[in-house]
């Protein structure tokens, strides 16, 4: 067995890493987090993002081309909207009206109940 107390730590040993070793990466700091704001801000108004999501609303929306409208409403908490559509789509216009505003919901136009903008993804 060696005695490692001879051994100066200033010289480079049979075992010691190369000068350099291990890289130093930059220290990013991390992104600030805003409780009342989970899904981040919008970037013009700095409203927060609801928590309901702007693909699953428009594409519920979207079941009135199969007869059945004004599920994205409900999903986004405007039941009272999401009802209308329903009793009206028995007469064929609250279907149109739910495939417009399944469109409106897909584009971001459309709010949730809060009047929060509906966030990106699913």
């Amino acid at each position: 067995m060696t005695d490692p107390s001879w051994h100066d730590p200033a010289e480079p040993g049979p075992h010691s890493p190369p000068p350099g070793y291990p890289p130093q990466y930059p220290q990013y700091p991390a992104p600030n987090f805003d409780p009342s704001a989970p899904y981040g801000r919008h970037p013009v108004t700095g409203q927060p993002y609801s928590d309901k999501s702007k693909l699953t609303a428009g594409l519920l929306e979207l079941l009135a081309l199969v007869g059945i409208g004004g599920i994205g409403r409900f999903y986004i908490g405007d039941t009272g909207i999401g009802v209308a559509q329903l009793l009206t789509g028995l007469c064929g216009i609250g279907l149109i009206w739910s495939i417009v505003d399944g469109v409106l919901m897909l584009v971001g136009s459309v709010n949730d109940s809060q009047g929060r903008p509906l966030r990106d993804g699913t």
